[in-house]
């Protein structure tokens, strides 16, 4: 979403003004909605992969170190390539 310059308020006569108020009041709306959906999203992405991690032997991410885990789920994101390396040393 690009944002357009606000044009000179002081010559926005009230009846622009209120909607341009109106008009970026909706556009925000809109994106805190779209925010709270990707959240969401990313909350069963993690959530998922926590319960991968916790089944025992069952798949590649069940041998990922829980600690790199914790701190990829707290946001340290250089963390993640850590999940990507070949547990078995075979890349």
């Amino acid at each position: 979403m690009e944002l357009d310059p606000l044009p000179d308020l002081a010559l926005l006569p009230d009846i622009e003004l209120k909607q341009l108020i109106k008009d970026l009041t909706q556009a925000e709306r809109e994106v805190s909605m779209q925010r709270r959906v990707l959240h969401g999203r990313i909350d069963m992405l993690r959530q998922e992969l926590v319960r991968r991690l916790t089944t025992k032997d069952e798949g590649a991410l069940s041998v990922v170190d829980v600690d790199a885990l914790a701190r990829i789920l707290a946001g340290r994101i250089p963390d993640v390539d850590r999940l990507q390396e070949d547990p078995g040393g075979t890349e």
